[in-house]
């Protein structure tokens, strides 16, 4: 599997959902699955960072637990939104509308798609090919089903879906559900067949509808507020692209790191305040320094919070950007939420001839 998929298991921890990254190697197409509005910053840099074309966003059902990110994803790459066709109003903003027998390509991969209703009527288990690896949303969790007392859920349609979508792949299939609230992280075809309360060990219909018909769940806590957004794929009611700074491009890196490129801050070096945050011997090496920079070594930068200028977004700056991004993380513990890390520090600056003191 290693050599030929690039794989990727993602976690929200307030969701408890799990998104899914896989990449073909061979033509560096991937698809998504699962994602979450809040965690585009951390998908999208660790796409870029894998070096991958994401050609398809695609979500297993409608989530009543968390506002999905693929409207984000497609304004931020062009890629294609996925969902099930059944869904009635049909979801806003689906170009890739699915159903039982459907296939997702990414370059020399693909998803089988099976319908697996039940949680909902639009509830898909995506199967890769080779029927290695199956991701069953909400309809199969390790250890658990999911509920089926809203969204048109039927406890004995999931019934029918798990046993006879699900539990006739291989026995060796891994499955990856798209949320666990114990900290698992994968299970399999016969594992959950033998081990699962709800539906293995031999459980026949009336077991598994009894079950889930008395489970006396409270109501999703994000409900109200994720149904309606889900419906339009994610977008929001203003139909504005968050960003991570108002002041220039900044990105965040898969490491969670804000920062920004040294071209950009060569041509607006008036409007930000660089911060230097080397040791002074530093200064006397052949990359110099930026004219006008602010040189606080990070061992002092704390010490030293009330001499950064406010009244500008401040850049931190060191060798490689190492240190810098560390700075960046005390500027924002101090409040100075206008920061960023330039990409690749005085290295990167020197590599791209951008001026500098000596």
């Amino acid at each position: 599997m290693a050599a030929s998929l690039v794989f990727r298991q993602l976690f929200d921890a307030a969701s408890s959902t799990y998104t899914y990254l896989l990449g073909d190697p061979a033509t560096r197409q991937a698809v998504l699955i699962d994602t979450v509005f809040e965690q585009h910053l951390r998908d999208r840099a660790l796409v870029g960072e894998l070096d991958l074309r994401l050609v398809a966003v695609v979500d297993t059902h409608c989530h009543a637990d968390h506002v999905t990110g693929a409207w984000r994803m497609q304004q931020s790459t062009g890629c294609r939104i996925g969902a099930s066709r059944r869904y009635q109003p049909p979801i806003q903003g689906v170009d890739l509308p699915l159903d039982h027998g459907d296939r997702v390509a990414f370059g020399g991969r693909h998803l089988e798609v099976r319908a697996t209703p039940g949680h909902t009527d639009g509830c898909l288990t995506l199967v890769l090919d080779g029927h290695g690896m199956a991701f069953t949303g909400d309809a199969l969790l390790i250890r658990g089903a999911g509920r089926c007392d809203f969204q048109q859920g039927s406890a004995r349609t999931l019934y029918r879906s798990i046993t006879q979508q699900i539990f006739t792949l291989p026995e060796a299939c891994l499955l990856f559900p798209a949320h666990d609230y114990n900290g698992r992280t994968v299970s399999s075809v016969a594992e959950e067949k033998a081990h699962n309360p709800r539906i293995g060990g031999g459980a026949d219909e009336r077991d598994f509808v009894g079950f889930m018909e008395n489970l006396n769940l409270p109501h999703p806590r994000q409900i109200d507020a994720a149904l309606p957004a889900n419906l339009r794929s994610g977008r929001p009611a203003d139909g504005k692209v968050p960003r991570p700074a108002d002041w220039g491009p900044v990105r965040q890196t898969y490491a969670g790191v804000l920062e920004i490129d040294p071209e950009w801050v060569a041509e607006h070096l008036q409007d930000v305040h660089v911060l230097d945050v080397r040791e002074t011997g530093e200064m006397q090496e052949s990359l110099g320094r930026i004219a006008g920079s602010q040189l606080v070594p990070l061992d002092q930068l704390k010490a030293r919070l009330s001499e950064i200028p406010r009244d500008k977004p401040v850049v931190t700056v060191c060798h490689a950007g190492t240190r810098s991004a560390q700075a960046t993380v005390i500027l924002r513990g101090a409040g100075l939420e206008r920061c960023a890390n330039l990409h690749g520090g005085m290295l990167l600056w020197s590599q791209l001839g951008m001026p500098a003191q000596r």
